[in-house]
């Protein structure tokens, strides 16, 4: 799978940073989904290939997806982004997977529970599955080969179609694993405190890794310097850090802010 991390830098280049590694990241994120977007309506007006069929039944749509999942041979991605009759489909399609074969999942943070975690002990199969609050769309990616993708909010609701052009494949793997390489693992994420996932939380570790004074933060963010310092004694003992520098580095490690 293509990484959407940079290549190493060369000789007489200045070493990258995390800043860098983010701003590249999100670039290739933009990239790929506006590639996406172009590749498949490309793909659907071919004129050599008759248009791809739109799944919407619920029936059909299972039958796709079982047939990409359990066709693959070496590796199967899924990216699910809400409850509903795909998150279902993918989890039925997933209990029986061929042996040996590599599973990625990655699910929206309100598809995240304790029976996805039952998926990484199923017979055959090696999952891995991490939680991403990355703005995706339901995929299943066979192989590298072939691919179902649902169209976007706002669009034909429910419509899934299947890609078989290698392009539009490729700039949906490039999509998945720019998303993967920022989730956090699903038993970090089950381990999570509600507070710790609140936006509360996220705008003031932002400010702590921007190196904002107690003051200067506590303004920014509407609030007394007594209840900010509060909040952040309660972050800190919630990611159980003993520095505010070490809090930073372990709300990265866990996926609650981005490099």
């Amino acid at each position: 799978m293509t990484s959407a991390a940079g290549s190493p830098n060369g000789p007489g280049q200045e070493e990258s940073t995390p800043g860098d590694h983010a701003a590249h990241v999100e670039k290739t994120l933009l990239q790929a989904r506006e590639l996406i977007e172009s590749t498949v309506s490309l793909y659907r007006q071919r004129p050599d290939q008759s248009p791809p069929a739109p799944h919407t039944d619920v029936t059909a749509l299972g039958e796709a997806v079982e047939q990409l999942v359990h066709g693959a041979r070496h590796s199967v991605c899924v990216a699910v982004t809400g409850t509903g009759p795909f998150e279902q489909i993918a989890r039925d399609a997933l209990t029986a997977m061929r042996p040996g074969t590599v599973v990625r999942v990655l699910c929206a943070p309100g598809v995240a529970d304790c029976s996805l975690a039952k998926l990484a002990h199923a017979p055959g199969a090696r999952f891995e599955i991490r939680v991403s609050e990355a703005d995706l769309r339901d995929i299943v990616i066979s192989d590298g080969a072939a691919a179902l993708v649902r169209a976007a909010a706002g669009n034909a609701k429910g419509q899934a179609t299947l890609v078989n052009d290698r392009a539009a494949v490729r700039a949906l793997e490039l999509l998945f694993a720019g998303a993967w390489s920022l989730g956090r693992k699903l038993d970090d994420h089950l381990a999570l405190s509600p507070r710790l996932l609140g936006d509360l939380t996220r705008s003031i570790l932002e400010r702590l890794r921007s190196g904002y004074t107690d003051e200067a933060a506590a303004r920014d963010l509407s609030m007394s310097l007594r209840t900010y310092r509060r909040h952040v004694a309660e972050i800190m003992r919630e990611l159980g850090a003993s520095s505010r520098f070490q809090a930073g580095v372990r709300a990265v490690e866990l996926g609650l802010l981005n490099e």
